[in-house]
């Protein structure tokens, strides 16, 4: 664990990588839930941060949902590509665990599959919390831990879906897709759910909604239809205790 790269300096090493694999289509799982996604957010009109913005493509939802959005990453390159594309109304470099922002600021806190991806949840979600109002709301994407853990046995619609180590504990992962022509270098931790909902607790945040969202397998998404088994993510609702 020593010897393993930082969460920045592994996406700042990927940025241009994630960028062109997140912005074509048939190749991330993001456009496969963005309308069941959409759906679970809603409309508003408040004061949006979303915490790991990496290319935008989650905070070019939340404007077209008609919030006012801040967004924060730790990497420079990827803040300046969600800019670029007009994806935000305010852009901050920053960690997850030391927001450059005021107490109570943010009417909603988005955070769209990067709890994996941060070297402290319990710290980070902390933050969070500091710069949630009283009365806001948190809304949680991670990759679900039961698929987190396991994997399909091979290629096949019905292949069983196994588990080959131990569920509990948190562990480091690295790994490579290949898809039409792109390829993408994933890496971040995989920890059970009870650990993110202690971490909730902590932070003096308690879930009030939990979906285990279908892909829709439209438009050559096809890879992802293991998925309508078992739950590739997990999202999450929560409101201050």
């Amino acid at each position: 664990m020593s010897n393993a790269p930082t969460d920045r300096e592994h996406w700042t090493r990927v940025a241009k990588e994630w960028t062109a694999w997140a912005r074509s289509p048939g190749h991330d799982a993001f456009w496969a839930y963005q309308q069941s996604l959409s759906n679970f957010i809603g409309r508003g009109q408040g004061e949006v941060l979303e915490v790991g913005c990496g290319e935008g493509r989650v905070s070019r939802l939340l404007k077209r949902l008609e919030y006012r959005v801040t967004v924060s990453d730790p990497v420079t390159e990827l803040v300046k590509t969600a800019k670029e594309a007009d994806s935000a109304h305010a852009y901050t470099v920053a960690d997850a665990a030391g927001l450059p922002f005021k107490d109570s600021m943010f009417d909603l806190i988005v955070a769209y599959n990067v709890l994996m991806d941060v070297d402290d949840v319990p710290v980070t979600l902390k933050e969070i919390r500091r710069v949630l109002r009283p009365s806001g709301q948190l809304i949680i994407s991670i990759v679900h831990p039961f698929a987190d853990r396991g994997m399909f046995a091979d290629t096949e619609p019905d292949s069983p879906f196994v588990l080959p180590g131990n569920y509990f504990g948190r562990q480091r992962f690295e790994g490579t897709e290949d898809r039409n022509g792109l390829q993408m270098h994933f890496a971040g931790w995989s920890q059970p759910l009870e650990a993110y909902v202690s971490a909730l607790e902590d932070a003096g945040l308690a879930i009030t909604s939990l979906r285990e969202p279908l892909p829709d397998l439209a438009d050559g998404q096809d890879f992802l239809t293991p998925w309508t088994r078992i739950p590739l993510f997990l999202w999450l609702k929560a409101r201050s205790l």
